[in-house]
């Protein structure tokens, strides 16, 4: 078995040296607040109840549960696009399946902590992912800074962060306290006959192929190549899941400085690794270390996909007060707002 402990995931590579700042996270849930953006109108019509809320220190699936009762419904006929934070102010949508029903009296609804904004409908079901980009406000508290720091570093580090964006990791969340979800995965590997919970089995697949990308990814960026073009690289387009083999083209590195697309690193699978020559050869040594994930995924029939290395951040912009530093941006779904703190200051423990 191998031995995940926290300080693996903090040695994970940075694409810029820290500035001298450290600052507190997350006292109270209004230090981190997100509002999601939908890509597309609503209709106002169609079997699908679309609600907008805003909740503050409740789970994204607790919630929906709680929907779905009030409803009459079975808790597969809620979408929403993302688990939140439940640390935090959150407005979100969710969508619930009500086929030749008319419309239930929302205002009956109540939560703790949770607040109705908007009620519609449309004709479909809110599906995970389905989001333009998560728009977050974040406030920092206890702001100090070392001998050789001050706020203009900070500024200057999110103008290099605007123009050049973050390395794409999943963040901490994603593996548990204390990585618990490796060490699970690696169990649920070794012992395959044993019945996991689909919802655990589909945590424990998901952190073990995150691992692994993090991982590529840290290399990536020790080798200074995470936001620039190496042999048989594998590109993928800003915002997109669509991806595409080096062609030799050479418009391709101005279209990396564009922002237009950026190196990918494999998240691993089943099924053949798109990526060759010296990119293959990364892959191929990060997925080696790890031979119960490799294995495991593999027998999963996990499909083998791909993740941008490279994340951009819009909108940021940070403003400084007292000893509170407030930072506000744009993220695609799928991306981690902690990521890009980690890139601008060292958060102190709670």
């Amino acid at each position: 078995m191998s031995d995940f402990k926290q300080e693996q995931f903090d040695q994970f590579a940075h694409a810029y040296p820290l500035p001298g700042i450290s600052a507190r996270f997350k006292q109270a849930p209004e230090d981190f607040i997100v509002v999601e953006e939908l890509p597309f109108e609503l209709t106002g019509q169609g079997e699908h109840a679309w609600l907008q809320v805003r909740k503050r220190n409740n789970n994204t699936d607790w919630v929906a549960t709680r929907l779905a009762e009030y409803a009459g419904v079975k808790k597969h006929a809620v979408g929403y696009a993302g688990l939140k934070d439940r640390f935090a102010v959150t407005t979100q949508w969710f969508s619930v399946y009500l086929p030749g029903r008319d419309d239930v009296d929302w205002d009956g609804f109540h939560l703790d902590g949770v607040e109705l904004l908007e009620t519609t409908r449309h004709q479909r079901k809110l599906q995970r992912g389905a989001l333009k980009h998560n728009r977050f406000t974040i406030r920092l508290c206890d702001i100090e800074f070392e001998s050789n720091g001050n706020i203009e570093q900070v500024i200057e580090r999110c103008e290099l962060i605007r123009q050049q964006g973050i390395p794409n990791y999943f963040g901490e969340q994603r593996f548990g306290h204390d990585l618990t979800n490796l060490v699970d995965a690696e169990q649920m590997f070794l012992q395959s006959r044993k019945r996991i919970p689909r919802h655990k089995r589909s945590l424990y697949l998901s952190a073990a192929r995150s691992w692994l990308f993090n991982t590529i990814l840290s290399e990536r960026i020790n080798a200074g190549s995470w936001n620039h073009r190496i042999k048989g690289d594998v590109f993928m387009l800003d915002g997109r899941s669509a991806c595409f083999k080096d062609d030799d083209s050479i418009d391709l590195d101005q279209r990396i400085d564009n922002g237009e697309i950026h190196p990918s690193a494999v998240l691993w699978g089943d099924g053949e690794n798109m990526a060759q020559a010296d990119c293959a050869a990364i892959e191929s040594e990060v997925v080696d270390r790890y031979p119960v994930f490799k294995q495991g995924l593999r027998d999963a029939r996990v499909e083998q996909q791909r993740r941008a290395m490279r994340l951009l951040v819009k909108g940021l912009e940070c403003r400084h007060q007292a000893s509170e530093l407030v930072l506000t941006f744009s993220l695609q779904a799928g991306s981690y707002a902690t990521m890009v703190l980690r890139e601008i200051v060292k958060l102190k423990e709670i």
